[in-house]
């Protein structure tokens, strides 16, 4: 019976995680990102959502040295509840992955259309009055099969990949941080908060899972490590990614303010360039901005899809779904069918267009949050070492939190109807595959 391969090192690791965490948010929503909190407010967002994020990032480092098992929450889950719980704590997650996929999508053909503006032409139809072009589609229907296509044939393709696309991230956010200190002014971030600063900070919070998830998908790929890889590593290569991913939002968001008047930029597309090119009064460095974008969306999706496949294909391992989803490719050693699963549901929620680009973020934070809250709760449940339940203790703390500003009414930007109805659409496809499995 064929196996993953096992080909994975830590700088691996840490290009899945963190490119699964950064795509094109720093440039698509930052105009929403600003209207939340303002400058300071949407800063301390990330940079506290990043700080406590750790005890939850220790506990997946725990979990992946005693269980490298690609169902990740599902696997850890099962080891103190019932095995319908196991399942849909790991749908839910399996949701905070595969949902960014057809996001990012989208995200390339309104990105082309910024620079190619008759990429917005032969419209289709609309979805909640959002148009949906031709060209616009098919670029994104050309990424999903290239990406479907170098996942099919090998771990070791998608690695390169991944590293290939952070590195050049890294590189040019580097360039636009420098930028910004060269050509910008204190005076524009004021006023610092767009409401009282805990509201600022509170509505920043809410959209932090959703952007920062990614760190803890390092363990869905623990059974294809190399040989020699230390399962101590796997902890270095979550803090490394979640730390880098805090910083990495917050001096975006930073250099964004310093370079132009944040209210401004409001309701604004693309509000980064704009930020940009007003301080320079030239067009090139929206040109590497772009670059830097889409550089960013390669490697987010990437990311997320390599995540999705993995999960999919562990449920269909345990037989929770149908089995063929479980299946190894002979020759690449890759999770096959999976892939082509998750390329179909790329494809499908594609064609949503740009209705899809805001409830997306609002339910994948939600489902983030679930599954970092189950997988706390349940190392609370085996772990009986004082000093790893508290740290996992403020891991059940912050996760079960980050869950209620999502779903409770009292809490400012709580899920609206639309996205209650995008949920449970979700639940009753996993409940048809679970229980239609057979």
């Amino acid at each position: 019976m064929a196996t993953l391969a096992r080909k994975l090192r830590l700088h691996d690791y840490f290009a899945l995680a963190f490119g699964t965490m950064i795509g094109t948010g720093w440039l698509v929503l930052m105009d929403d990102w600003l209207g939340r909190g303002g400058p300071l407010g949407a800063i301390l967002g990330y940079a506290i959502g990043g700080i406590i994020l750790l005890p939850v990032g220790y506990v997946y480092g725990q979990w992946v040295k005693r269980l490298p098992d690609a169902a990740g929450e599902a696997a850890y889950t099962a080891q103190v509840f019932p095995p319908v719980v196991s399942y849909f704590t790991g749908w839910m997650m399996l949701l905070a992955y595969f949902i960014v996929c057809p996001w990012e999508a989208v995200a390339l053909g309104k990105l082309a259309a910024y620079v190619f503006p008759w990429l917005n032409s032969m419209e289709l139809y609309r979805v909640a009055g959002q148009p949906v072009f031709l060209p616009r589609l098919v670029l994104g229907v050309v990424l999903t099969i290239f990406l479907g296509v170098l996942n099919y044939r090998g771990i070791r393709l998608s690695a390169n990949f991944q590293k290939l696309m952070t590195s050049a991230v890294l590189v040019c956010f580097l360039m636009i941080v420098a930028l910004s200190v060269t050509h910008g002014a204190p005076v524009n971030f004021h006023p610092l908060f767009s409401r009282t600063p805990l509201i600022s900070i509170l509505l920043t919070l809410q959209i932090v899972p959703y952007f920062m998830t990614g760190f803890e998908s390092a363990p869905k790929y623990a059974e294809e490590s190399n040989p020699e890889f230390r399962a101590g590593s796997y902890l270095w290569a979550i803090a490394l990614a979640l730390g880098i991913g805090a910083f990495f939002y917050a001096m975006c968001i930073a250099a964004v303010t310093y370079s132009a008047p944040w209210q401004s930029l409001l309701g604004k597309r693309f509000a980064t360039a704009i930020a940009f090119e007003s301080a320079l009064k030239v067009h090139w460095p929206v040109t590497m901005i772009f670059t830097m974008a889409l550089l960013g969306l390669f490697q987010c999706f990437n990311g997320n899809f390599a995540a999705s496949t993995r999960l999919l294909f562990a449920f269909g391992r345990r037989r929770t779904i149908p089995a063929g989803f479980g299946m190894v490719h002979q020759e690449f050693q890759t999770p096959s069918v999976a892939v082509l699963g998750i390329t179909v549901g790329t494809l499908g929620g594609l064609l949503l267009g740009d209705a899809l680009l805001v409830p997306v973020t609002e339910v994948g934070s939600m489902a983030s949050a679930l599954g970092w809250f189950a997988a706390c709760i349940s190392f609370w449940m085996v772990e009986k070492r004082a000093g790893m339940r508290v740290v996992t203790g403020l891991g059940i703390l912050v996760s079960l939190v980050l869950f209620l500003m999502k779903v409770l009414p009292v809490f400012p930007g709580h899920f609206s109807p639309a996205e209650w109805i995008a949920f449970g659409v979700w639940v009753a496809l996993g409940a048809a595959l679970h229980w239609g499995k057979s």
